[in-house]
């Protein structure tokens, strides 16, 4: 279910860094809050994600190619659960004025069965990784702003009970 609370796509005031960072927040907003506008305005129309992990890519594969698989595969699946992303660390090579940039962050991402995040013993998967994205500036609304060409999640640790990542059927 989306959040309740309506938060714009693009911010005002951000500096070239902040706004280069702001889409990855927006990808992880939008998986957290169901909210398919938000996580489809953080992805350029040709991007890809990177995973090694079966539950986001098709069997034999590691890489998503177009934003129409990304969807499919990663918030169509994702989005609905109860999740959080969180990021930390993150890093931005930017030189000024250019159209592409490139970031990685530290991540942890709590996943729960769609409806049971609140349930104190109830299954809950969380994984530890760190992201490396390649960004570009694309419009969005009639505004300016980063967006995701390439998305890689390396994991580095899992906890807890990894069936709640299994697609249903």
């Amino acid at each position: 279910m989306p959040h309740p609370a309506t938060t714009p796509i693009s911010l005002t005031a951000l500096t070239p860094r902040e706004a280069i960072t702001d889409a990855i927040y927006r990808a992880v907003i939008g998986l957290d809050r169901n909210d398919s506008t938000m996580f489809n305005s953080a992805w350029a129309s040709e991007s890809e994600s990177e995973s090694p992990v079966s539950f986001l890519v098709q069997p034999n594969s590691t890489t998503i190619n177009g934003l129409t698989a990304i969807r499919a595969q990663i918030f169509d699946h994702v989005g609905p659960m109860d999740t959080t992303h969180m990021l930390s660390n993150i890093r931005v090579e930017y030189k000024a004025g250019a159209d592409t940039a490139s970031l990685t962050a530290y991540a942890l991402a709590q996943h729960c069965p769609p409806g049971r995040g609140k349930e104190a013993d109830g299954p809950k998967y969380l994984v530890g990784g760190e992201y490396r994205v390649d960004v570009v500036r694309g419009e969005e609304g009639g505004e300016m702003v980063w967006k995701m060409k390439k998305w890689v999640l390396d994991i580095i640790w899992t906890q807890g009970d990894a069936s709640v990542m299994q697609r249903p059927g």
